[in-house]
């Protein structure tokens, strides 16, 4: 009888503990587990970071990385199964969308900077890139005095566009700045000779320059206008989902499956064009790997 009495009460106390845990949740984790699906705001163009292949499947190094912070959220709600729903965005919209809860987190090129980290929250830095710009080896532009009195472009909602304001207006160069709603657009605004230059994350415009028709006809500025770490937005102050996805990009790193993950989008073949971006792991964020950080600050890379 008293057996029977001790198994009744460890069963009343195992379930009241799993009720705990499920009121115990709160924000994008409780969220999640209520209605079993993680949102996953995704590029367009932003290759190899987060943009359509030729079957408009969404792939990318950030969604790699995105589909194993997906797996830790599942292990540590314990379910069996788990949605993943997919939300465009473009340089625009992805605050706003991760800020109203509309994406959960997003999955791009989206560079981890003191003032947006006053809007939204990071992970941990996943990529090290320098702000620079593209132009046409003919336009003879190298430098950025070279575009004194031109008309130059960068992606609406992005720190390049607002650094290259700040830019033109301390050296007085009277730049024509266009916006366009994202990188393609952009690269084909200098394409076609609309802009004499496009200021972007290098990466991004390696990326570009490689899947163009004529790629020999491009030349990307070598002085950097400024270091960019990218990150993977969620929401501010949501400190145990922020914690649980920490959890997932510093296992990936530790356990060496990021090296893997990397090659095959910066050292392979990539989709749509099977080109190879040859781009090695920089020293910035080999750094980042052996000290995994979330800071916004230029200076700790």
């Amino acid at each position: 009888m008293q057996f029977r009495i001790l198994l009744s009460a460890v069963a009343i106390s195992a379930l009241c503990a799993g009720t705990s845990l499920a009121e115990d949740l709160t924000g994008t984790l409780k969220k999640i587990k209520e209605t079993g699906t993680i949102t996953l705001g995704h590029r367009e163009s932003s290759v190899p970071f987060s943009y359509y292949d030729d079957k408009q499947q969404v792939v990318g190094y950030a969604m790699d990385l995105c589909h194993r912070i997906v797996d830790g959220v599942k292990a540590e709600l314990k379910l069996d199964r788990l949605e993943v729903a997919l939300n465009p965005v473009t340089s625009a919209t992805r605050i706003p969308l991760i800020a109203n809860g509309t994406v959960d987190l997003e999955c791009g090129s989206t560079t981890n900077n003191l003032e947006r980290e006053r809007q939204v929250a990071f992970t941990i830095t996943h990529f090290v890139t320098a702000n620079r710009f593209v132009s046409k080896k003919a336009s003879n532009i190298n430098t950025v005095e070279d575009l004194r009195g031109k008309t130059i472009v960068s992606t609406s909602g992005t720190t390049n566009i607002k650094q290259i304001t700040e830019i033109g207006a301390q050296k007085g160069l009277n730049l024509n700045i266009l916006a366009a709603k994202d990188h393609a657009e952009a690269f084909l605004m200098v394409e076609t000779g609309r802009a004499a230059a496009f200021v972007m994350d290098d990466i991004l415009l390696y990326s570009l320059v490689a899947g163009s028709k004529s790629p020999q006809s491009y030349v990307i500025s070598a002085d950097p206008l400024s270091v960019e770490p990218y990150g993977i937005m969620l929401r501010r102050g949501d400190e145990a989902f922020k914690k649980v996805v920490d959890q997932a990009m510093i296992a990936t790193y530790r356990s060496g499956a990021i090296n893997a993950i990397y090659d095959k989008w910066f050292l392979q073949p990539i989709p749509p064009k099977g080109i190879n971006l040859n781009v090695p792991m920089s020293a910035s964020f080999k750094k980042v790997i052996a000290s995994p950080t979330d800071s916004g600050d230029p200076a700790v890379y």
